[in-house]
């Protein structure tokens, strides 16, 4: 599985966390600009986008959004508000590919969002 970390915030805590729980399974985690992420995602070139930003979906989703379209999107995190754990896994057995939350929330959100996509995969 490859990722790509976008968004405004927190991308090397981000890259770390991915790392530390896709272990082996993940053959690559870059750090990349928003736009270069949703790209990568878009062209196949990675298989999943993670971003955060200060509320979870502008600055963590705007480019995966209109780079790789809505109904790869969502947003799981905002101030306030964390979708539950069935939720998240619900988006990514849907086919949802790039996932926007809080920086604050990367502990909470990060290991349901990576044990759903393993459980997919």
């Amino acid at each position: 599985m490859r990722f790509v970390i976008g968004g405004q915030i927190e991308k090397t805590k981000l890259a770390e966390t991915v790392r530390r729980l896709a272990g082996d399974k993940a053959t690559s985690v870059e750090i990349m600009g928003d736009i270069e992420a949703a790209m990568a995602l878009k062209t196949g070139q990675a298989d999943y986008y993670l971003g955060a930003c200060n509320t979870g979906g502008g600055g963590a989703l705007a480019m995966a959004i209109a780079i790789a379209g809505a109904d790869k999107c969502i947003t799981l995190g905002m101030p306030g508000k964390i979708l539950s754990d069935d939720e998240i896994s619900a988006s990514v057995q849907a086919g949802k590919t790039a996932f926007g939350f809080t920086g604050q929330d990367i502990d909470a959100v990060v290991p349901v969002v990576i044990a759903a996509i393993f459980q997919r995969s």
